[in-house]
């Protein structure tokens, strides 16, 4: 364990139990994304302009490192599929220059996660087109991560068994939170191992303040951006619902693990506008969704502002030096950034 109390790589063995009706299913990573609302945080960090995903905001490895380490207890690292942007290239270079690392697929430029997903889907279909993937975003904080992967797992053995549905991982909302999606639980649709499933009657997608109050009183949950899904179905809810992103998407075929891949993706990227997976996707088509909530004895934390990274870290009892040190120097000035007043 770290100082901080985070698990350090050797702590990370595999998952000791895997549930007999599992299937070994595909990860793809998000690492293209620029929060663009923690750069006053991340530049204080790491004195540049690095995403999220890339600062070692917790302990000495980055999120995006600590996302790799967690999955590789249930998930190979050929079997992981990190999804990075070309004006990343610097941080990309000190991420994956060490240990057995997934393999990259590297955007052009970021066109949004529908785009990221998508491209990852398709390139995983032509190899494997009926098996089962799991999507993860890279710039959170997961406590509990053998617990985590274990109901990943869970997870991927549903979808295996109902491809029809795209499964969603929920969390307990705390607080009318407006940049998060919402998802609204519907009829129960059985147990995977113990793991509660059910439908889901509507997704929201970033909704106004009195849409979240509503939706906090009503018991919906927060979407924590993991979903499982089968290859095929995603790709083919991707063709439904985003044809023309799709249909781009299908030119990179022919040119995939040639030396044309790299410009095949830009063709297929250039002048595609910005698409957000959760709102031209799951937001239109909550008949096709399904979602699990969060295991007992996981904590996850998305960290989406500077306020939001302090008031996290300070409620999971996470103390990295960084925080401390500011917390002591700012009690002696005023005005105390509000991102720094928890």
């Amino acid at each position: 364990m770290t100082a901080a109390g985070v698990p350090d790589r050797k702590t990370l063995g595999r998952v000791a139990e895997v549930p007999p009706d599992s299937v070994q299913p595909w990860a793809i990573v998000l690492a293209g994304g620029t929060r663009v609302r923690l750069r006053p945080l991340t530049r204080m960090l790491s004195g540049d302009e690095r995403p999220l995903q890339y600062v070692r905001l917790v302990g000495p490895r980055s999120l995006l490192r600590q996302t790799l380490d967690r999955l590789a207890a249930a998930i190979p690292a050929e079997r992981t599929i990190a999804v990075v942007t070309q004006a990343h290239a610097r941080y990309i270079a000190e991420e994956f220059g060490i240990a057995r690392t997934p393999r990259q697929i590297v955007q052009p430029m970021d066109r949004g996660t529908a785009a990221a997903i998508l491209l990852a889907a398709q390139w995983i279909s032509w190899r494997d087109p009926e098996g089962v993937l799991v999507v993860f975003p890279s710039d959170h904080l997961i406590l509990g991560e053998l617990a985590f992967m274990a109901h990943v797992l869970n997870l991927a053995a549903f979808v295996d068994r109902h491809p029809e549905r795209l499964l969603l991982l929920g969390a307990r909302a705390l607080e009318p939170e407006m940049n998060y999606g919402w998802i609204e639980p519907g009829e129960s649709l059985g147990r995977m191992n113990g793991t509660l499933i059910s439908g889901v009657t509507r997704f929201w997608e970033q909704p106004t303040e009195v849409q979240a109050r509503a939706r906090l009183a009503q018991g919906c949950l927060w979407n924590t951006g993991i979903m499982a899904a089968r290859v095929s179905t995603l790709v083919e809810i991707g063709r439904q619902m985003l044809p023309e992103l799709s249909e781009r998407l299908d030119r990179i075929e022919p040119a995939v693990d040639s030396e044309y891949e790299p410009w095949a993706i830009y063709e297929a990227y250039d002048t595609l506008q910005r698409i957000n997976f959760s709102r031209d996707v799951l937001e239109r088509r909550p008949s096709a969704l399904a979602v699990s909530h969060m295991p007992a004895g996981v904590t996850w934390l998305d960290l989406g502002t500077p306020d939001r990274v302090v008031e996290e870290l300070t409620a999971a009892g996470l103390t990295p030096p960084w925080l401390t040190f500011l917390k002591r120097v700012w009690k002696r000035r005023a005005p105390v950034p509000s991102w720094l007043s928890a």
